[in-house]
């Protein structure tokens, strides 16, 4: 079995990969600053180090004798991003660059998470990878950093990387009350509150849900395809969702009757986001195959399940 160094271990899509890798057998250990992570949700035997990514001596030592690290530790959050501009960069650029260097010193392959935040608003739908970038927020920018870098990393210093362009990922154990949360945990959580669902706009804004249970398949499959050319895959289903849609298939799944409010649309949000799945589907032999009901339902159970857990 391999060991491998996740980056941001501790979060939401990290702590899944976690839990995968460790039912394989594998020994894991975790760098995360824990801003967002919890260490609960490590399983038992799991190394954990306490660090940024930008921590250049952390990194390298937590790199030591790996055999591949999965990089998903960023700051996701766009408003953090304009509240923060350089802090963030420091984390989502800078981070990713030490991560390589320190790949490049110990001859590690790294898979890293980039984003759909690097495409902006895209007149040809779905989107596939070869859509000029366009981002429009310093979030997209600094993903789109991370493809060049590891691009360099590859040419110059021969480490081998492979990226993921995340859609949007859902699933249990996304926390409702963190910046980086997208709107199905934000929804179960008005929900299970009582309180009315608030739409942005009208609602039709349209975009592509993957669970995350299939983004770990995608990455734990990039990790023997990372290569010196550096390629780029986007991780998504192809399905446009309406905002309005999930809203209300929610309240289906809930049993509830809670309001569907709107509120003025979001400056600057995108209208339509969705990919082609179709280069990692040739290329991964993976494809995101969980049906957007059955994953919210689970969704929708692990929360029911975390709140019987915490009145016991």
């Amino acid at each position: 079995m391999a060991h491998y160094l996740v980056t941001g271990g501790a979060g939401f899509i990290g702590s899944h990969l976690v839990g995968r890798l460790v039912g394989q057998g594998h020994r894991v250990t975790v760098l995360d600053d824990l801003s967002s992570g919890r260490v609960e949700v490590l399983p038992r035997g799991v190394r954990l180090i306490v660090a940024d990514t930008a921590d250049a001596q952390a990194v390298s030592e937590a790199m030591a004798g790996v055999d591949g690290c999965f990089h998903l530790a960023a700051i996701a959050s766009v408003q953090r991003s304009v509240e923060d501009w350089a802090g963030t960069h420091r984390v989502n650029l800078t981070g990713a660059i030490t991560v390589f260097d320190a790949a490049r010193k110990n001859r590690v392959p790294v898979v890293y998470a980039s984003s759909a935040a690097i495409y902006g608003n895209q007149e040809v739908l779905p989107i596939a990878e070869t859509a000029l970038p366009a981002p429009r927020t310093a979030y997209g920018a600094d993903k789109l950093g991370c493809e060049l870098h590891a691009r360099v990393a590859g040419l110059v210093h021969s480490v081998p990387s492979m990226g993921f362009r995340f859609f949007n990922v859902y699933g249990p154990g996304q926390d409702p009350s963190s910046p980086y949360s997208g709107v199905i945990s934000v929804f179960i959580d008005r929900i299970r509150r009582g309180e009315p669902i608030v739409l942005h706009g009208d609602g039709y804004q349209t975009r592509d849900f993957i669970y995350v249970g299939d983004v770990v398949q995608h990455l734990i499959a990039g990790m023997g395809q990372a290569s010196v050319e550096a390629p780029v895959l986007n991780v998504c289903t192809g399905q446009a969702t309406s905002i309005r849609s999930v809203a209300t298939l929610l309240r289906d799944i809930a049993g509830s009757a809670v309001d569907i409010r709107f509120a003025p649309e979001r400056p600057g949000d995108i209208r339509a986001s969705i990919g082609s799945p179709r280069r990692a589907t040739d290329r991964l032999a993976v494809r995101a195959d969980t049906p957007l009901a059955i994953g919210l339902t689970h969704t929708f159970q692990a929360v029911l399940a975390a709140e019987k857990a915490d009145a016991a």
